[in-house]
This record gives structure tokens, C-alpha cells and sequence, in this order.
């Protein structure tokens, strides 16, 4: 991918060097509210329903009374009050750095494109570089969880160190595979401004079952890759920034990380009523037709 010499996006938090950047979350300090605990009960409901579910409950519950907040691998810690998040703005000069900032700023390039196209107007999220673990408006985040798009403060949360295990545990490696993470991400936030995250909010509220629950956050991630597909579309008609194997790298890892391949090399079997981002064959073919039409009309999972 040729990247070197375009403009980074200003819009970059580093906390990599603070001291907000904790290991294990917010631990130690009081139980969560019942608010929190439902936020993530779609979550924890299916692990009740498995041996291996129960697993890492009883191993969550061993954590706490070690002192370490369980809720941080699922992103629900205690959040961070605004004063204590404050990061002060420096150069990002080493080059995973500078090229994942280079990614965000193609990406506000193109949403920015699209969205004069729609009438509206982009609004530009955040990035958030961290080592280990920090806070977001959505609670503990730590590298476990991997990345994550936040709609309540709007900033997508990355340890660099995740691209470093998508390529050795998981074979899903290139600079390309790693802007196809950051335009996944950024397509949350396109979907949070567009009003379709409250849309899918709304119908999992309204599900009758787990399942249906299930379906809906998958039709939500599906929609993301095929978004990260526009806009390796567009973006490669702006920069003429593709080379030869970009786009395999992208299929790759959009299959590395479909929930069928992912639950057999885990547990050697696939349940897909539990399925929450999507097979490897859908997600394959979602980034495809984005990138394949340039369109966000064809995204059309929800």
C-alpha cells in the first residue's frame, strides 16, 4: 500500500506513553452498576449457556477478588471522568504510528467525499492509540478486546499490538489488512452518524430471542466491512494507493476473523445462532461489494 508521503489526520490521541495506558483495566475498585451489567447482557447471556462460557464467568468472578475488573475484557470497566483522559497532543513519529494516523486521514478524506454526495456533512472521529489497556467513554478498554468504535465519545480505541497477533496467530498480516481494521472501525462511526447504530439499537430491544439479538449486531458488523469496502473503493480512485496483493490482504483477514473459523480454532465446532460480526464467507462478501460498487447504497445488511 503507498502511503509515505500523504497528510496524517490531526485527529489522533496518543496514550501510548501515558499513564492512563493501564494493563487490566479498572480492577480493584467497586463492583459495577446494575446499568453497566445489563449494558452487556447480551453478552454474558450465551456464556450461561456452555461449560466453556461458564469458564470465564468463574474466572472473571476469580479476577475481581484479585483485584482486576472482569468487565475490562468486555469493555465495561468504571469510565474515566474527562479530566483524567486528557492526553497531551505529540508528533507521532514512528511509522506504525504515522501510517495508521495516514489511514484515518484517507478516511476522512473519503467519508467527507461521500457525505457532501449524501447533503450532510462528516463529522471526524477520534483515534485512540493505547498500550495495554485504557479508559473510554464506554468503559475499560485493554488489548484483549482488540479494536473498538466507542459512539458515546465517538473515538475508535486500537493497540497496535493487536495487528501483531491478527498476523501470527492468525495468519491475517500486511499494512493493508491493517487499514482494513481501521476503515471497519471508522464505518461504525459512519453508522452512528447516520442513525443506523440507535436503528439496531432499537430492534435488539424489540428481539424475542438471543438469536435474534445475534442477528441483528451481524447485519451491524457486516455493514461496517462492506463501508471499509467503499472506501478502499473510493480511496484508490483518490490516492492510487492499492498494489498487487491489498486486497487479498483485506479478504484474508475479513475471513481470519469471521466467527465461524474463529469458534472452531477455538472450540473445534461452530454455533451460529451465537454468531456477533459474521461468518468468513459473509464477511468476505460484504467488504467485496463495497469495494467492487464504491456505494454505500449497496450496503444495505440492516
Amino acid at each position: 500500500m503507498r502511503w509515505e508521503d500523504r497528510e496524517v489526520s490531526s485527529n489522533v490521541e496518543d496514550r501510548r506513553e501515558s499513564d492512563n495506558s493501564v494493563a487490566g483495566g479498572s480492577g480493584g475498585g467497586k463492583m459495577p452498576s446494575l446499568g453497566t451489567v445489563m449494558m452487556f447482557w447480551p453478552i454474558i447471556r450465551p456464556l450461561l449457556q456452555t461449560k466453556f462460557g461458564w469458564t470465564l464467568i468463574i474466572g472473571g468472578v476469580f479476577l475481581y477478588f484479585m483485584g482486576i475488573n472482569p468487565l475490562a475484557i468486555v469493555g465495561g470497566g468504571t469510565p474515566l471522568k474527562q479530566s483524567d483522559t486528557a492526553t497531551k497532543s505529540r508528533e507521532i513519529t514512528d511509522r506504525e504510528g504515522r501510517f495508521i494516523a495516514t489511514v484515518l486521514r484517507d478516511t476522512e478524506v473519503v467519508w467527507s467525499e461521500i457525505f457532501k454526495e449524501l447533503g450532510d456533512r462528516y463529522q471526524e472521529p477520534k483515534l485512540v492509540l493505547f498500550k495495554g489497556g485504557t479508559h473510554s467513554a464506554c468503559g475499560s478498554a485493554s488489548a484483549e478486546i482488540g479494536p473498538f468504535y466507542c459512539p458515546a465519545d465517538q473515538k475508535v480505541y486500537i493497540d497496535l499490538g493487536f495487528f501483531h497477533e491478527l498476523a501470527t496467530k492468525y495468519g491475517a498480516s500486511g499494512d493493508f489488512a491493517e487499514a482494513y481494521v481501521l476503515a471497519h472501525e471508522v464505518g461504525h462511526h459512519v453508522q452512528n452518524l447516520l442513525g443506523i447504530l440507535n436503528k439496531a439499537q432499537n430492534l435488539k430491544h424489540s428481539a424475542k430471542s438471543q438469536r435474534d439479538e445475534n442477528r441483528v449486531q451481524v447485519q451491524v458488523e457486516l455493514q461496517a466491512d462492506c463501508f471499509a469496502g467503499v472506501w478502499a473503493n473510493r480511496a484508490e480512485r483518490r490516492f492510487n494507493m492499492l498494489e498487487e496483493g491489498d486486497i487479498e490482504e483485506a479478504l484474508n483477514t475479513a475471513s481470519a476473523i469471521g466467527d465461524d473459523t474463529l469458534q472452531k480454532r477455538a472450540q473445534g465446532y461452530v454455533v451460529p445462532d451465537s454468531f456477533t460480526h459474521g461468518s468468513s464467507k459473509d464477511r468476505v462478501y460484504w467488504f467485496k461489494r463495497g469495494f467492487d460498487t464504491g456505494d454505500v447504497r449497496e450496503c444495505n445488511t440492516i
